[in-house]
């Protein structure tokens, strides 16, 4: 199952007009996203408030990541203070994964942010979260904290934006978006030696690990007749036919 790095702004000197930072207001997206996430499949590993984004950087590079997501907000220059609209999703230029990213956030955010012709994926190698990363970098920016409507729209629609997120972070890796459920245990029920457990809902997608006849499993949620399961640190996907509930 495919692993991010989850990079929310630790810019607290950066303030909504009002009230409250950008490093508040996107670590209280990143707090919204990880229900959704959990409920997907989808694992990360998040920075904390303390780090910058050059140890933000170097964090991500430390370890073996499927995208780097960075979420931020933006502002305008003093003489337009306030009055620029509108949410831009950079990557990197020459970065096919990254463009392939931001492209699905930008067109799947046109359809719940107020002005959709204001919203578009852009090429950088000018933000350091873009270009530095080893995985592939998406830099969102969105909306305008300085305008009273940007800054109302990200507070008022926290988990709305979080959803949106998720479910393109979903078609990205060609995994079904899934919503937060209860998890249930269950026990594997097999005429031979083990239930293979996939990287997808699909006989053909790779096994990223196998469970005995017997063993308990934790379900985290369903799609079809497929149970996303965690079982022995690892997370994926298990035929609904060899699992019992319990």
């Amino acid at each position: 199952m495919p692993i991010i790095y989850l990079s929310p702004s630790t810019q607290e000197n950066n303030l909504y007009v009002s009230g409250g930072s950008e490093e508040e207001w996107m670590n209280r997206l990143a707090d919204a996203m990880v229900p959704y996430l959990d409920a997907s499949g989808i694992q990360y590993v998040r920075n904390t408030p303390d780090m910058t984004a050059a140890s933000s950087i170097r964090a991500s590079n430390a370890g073996t990541y499927d995208l780097h997501l960075a979420l931020h907000s933006n502002a305008a220059a003093p003489s337009d203070y306030g009055k620029a609209r509108g949410i831009l999703v950079f990557y990197y230029p020459t970065s096919t994964r990254g463009k392939r990213a931001a492209d699905l956030m930008a067109a799947n955010l046109k359809a719940i942010y107020p002005l959709p012709d204001r919203v578009r994926a852009q090429s950088t190698t000018a933000i350091g979260e873009v270009r530095q990363p080893r995985a592939p970098s998406v830099f969102l920016e969105l909306g305008y904290h300085d305008n009273p409507d940007d800054a109302t729209w990200v507070k008022g629609n926290l988990d709305a934006i979080a959803r949106n997120l998720v479910l393109s972070l979903t078609e990205y890796f060609h995994i079904p978006f899934l919503y937060p459920q209860a998890p249930r245990q269950a026990v594997v029920d097999v005429n031979w030696g083990y239930l293979n457990i996939r990287a997808r809902p699909s006989t053909s997608a790779p096994v990223i690990a196998r469970a005995y006849d017997g063993a308990r499993l934790t379900v985290l949620n369903q799609w079809q007749n497929w149970y996303l399961v965690s079982f022995d640190g690892v997370v994926g996907y298990a035929s609904g036919d060899f699992l019992t509930l319990v």
